[in-house]
Formats: structure tokens, sequence, C-alpha cells
């Protein structure tokens, strides 16, 4: 018995072109497949860790190297034909990634489409009065959104990195107006046309209001999270926007990046991290507490 399967062994390794084409590999080769992973953990990483996905890809990439495996050993015992049909089966499983990833490559081109991909800051003004503009800005939202979470006045607001007016073409009313917390204010007034759905600023325009943004299919996300909550989660995990949600039942500020929450326990937290999104802080300058929170609050929501 232990002959036979040291025979079946020493057949499989001498035989097997893939296996035997090991011996010839170079540096070259190897620099070649090292930033094949690199970028695939990259992709990994970016678009896919801590989604609905995450579990499905394990799955799959298990599936895929059992596949691999099994059919190289039937080729290896010289079953051709089984093991051609494990590779056809293997391939066809492959392309169908397309369709089961949807989502997740839809995140991934539109991150690449974005022009002002690697800019550090949400807005850039362009004109001598920056710094005024970005405070007034800032301004402006906190007394709105204090106000909001006071009456507990739901709302909505999406501060954009690059203009997306497909955003709200088809759904949406263009506004194209200053911002002011009056103006604010007066879109989520209760049963006023605008109000039920979001807000979409760029610089210091605010340029539509009653956009539909499109809902996190997050199963992890708690149930006690309303719409609201889960179309500022979803906007954000399509795009480099961030998301300012005021819940109508409770009055809690929350901002969404990058598919992630974070509730506000007082206005004051909330302004200092507003103006690291919005960019009034020197880049240099801004630490990673926000960032550190985020990554807490990723780790309690697995």
């Amino acid at each position: 018995m232990l002959d036979s399967l040291l025979q079946i062994y020493e057949n499989f390794v001498t035989n097997h072109e893939i296996l035997s084409s090991f011996a010839s590999i170079t540096i070259k080769d190897g620099a070649q497949i090292l930033v094949i992973i690199l970028i695939i953990t990259y992709i990994y990483m970016r678009f896919i860790k801590n989604t609905q996905a995450e579990k499905l890809v394990r799955g799959i990439l298990l599936f895929i190297v059992a596949a691999w495996v099994f059919s190289a050993v039937l080729i290896a015992l010289h079953f051709e034909i089984l093991g051609q049909i494990a590779q056809y089966i293997l391939t066809g499983i492959m392309l169908s990634l397309v369709i089961v990833f949807q989502p997740e490559l839809r995140k991934l081109l539109v991150h690449l489409g974005q022009t002002k991909f690697f800019n550090a800051n949400i807005f850039s003004f362009k004109n001598n009065s920056k710094d005024e503009k970005r405070t007034n800005v800032i301004k402006e939202i906190t007394e709105a959104v204090k106000y909001c979470s006071r009456v507990k006045r739901g709302a909505l607001i999406v501060l954009q990195k690059v203009e997306d007016k497909s955003l709200y073409n088809e759904v949406g009313t263009e506004i194209n107006a200053d911002i002011s917390a009056e103006l604010i204010l007066t879109i989520f007034f209760p049963n006023t046309p605008l109000h039920d759905g979001a807000m979409v600023i760029h610089n210091d325009k605010i340029l539509a209001a009653g956009v539909l943004l499109p809902l996190t299919e997050d199963p992890k996300l708690s149930w006690r999270y309303g719409t609201r909550h889960r179309a500022a989660i979803g906007a954000s995990e399509i795009s480099d926007s961030a998301c300012i949600v005021v819940s109508e039942e409770t009055g809690d500020i929350s901002i969404a990046i990058d598919g992630i929450l974070r509730k506000y326990e007082d206005i004051t937290s909330f302004r200092d991290d507003l103006e690291k999104i919005i960019g009034n802080v020197a880049q240099e300058k801004i630490d990673n507490m926000f960032f550190q929170n985020l990554l807490k609050i990723r780790k309690k929501q697995k």
C-alpha cells in the first residue's frame, strides 16, 4: 500500500508539467508573481474586506484551489478526460465571478474613474478666499446639523470629493445654490417635497436635493439603522463621498466614509472631523484619530 502511494506521488511530481516547471522559475518570474499577488491583495483589502462578499470570496478561492489540485491529480493519474472536464468547470466558475461580484467591480471602476482620486481633501477651492469659504461651509453645515439633531429632524448630506452629476440626474432636483444653514434646514423641513432625499454638496455649493442614493447590501448591518443610514453607507461604499446623517428618531449624528458609519456623541467632535474631511486643517497636521475610530468601529461590526 505504501509503495503504491509513493509511486503515485513520484508520477505526480515527475509527469505533471506545472509542477516540473517550478524548477525553472527565474528571478524575473518571481518578481512578476509578486506584483500580481500585491495587486490582488490591494483589491481584496480595499474593495472586498469587511463587505458582504468577503466570506463568499474566501469560499470561492478555497473551491478554486481545491478544484485545480483535483484536476492536476486526475491528469497526473492519467485520467485526462476527467481532468479536462474539471478544468473546464473551473474556467466557467472563474468567468461567472464577473456576475457574482458585480457590486464590488462597480465600486472599483467608480474609484478608478474619478479623476481626482488621489486628492487629499474632499473640497478643492480655487480662489484666494479658499480658507474663508471652507470655514463658512463648515460653520453652516455644523449649525444646520446641530439644529436638526436638537429637534430630531432627519437629514442626509453627501459631501462629494469629485462632482458627479450622474448621482442626481435621474432622481433629484438641481439647485446649485450657496451653502447656508437656513437653506439646508428649509430643504429638510418635514413634508416639503425634497426633505426625504439626500442633499449633494460639492465645494461651496448645494448642487441638488431630493436625491435617491443606493442602499447598502451589507447583511451585517444592524436592523436599527433606517433608510437614511443605509443610503449613507451605500453611497460611501461606491464613491469617495462622505455622508452626514441625522436620525429622525433619536437625533443622533453620524458620518459614513468608505462604508463605515461613525456616530458622534457631541457636536464638537463632529465639527472636528468635518474640518478634517473638508480640508480646513493642513494635511500634515491631521492626526489619525478619525481613521483609528473607523477601524475600531469596523472591528466591532465583525
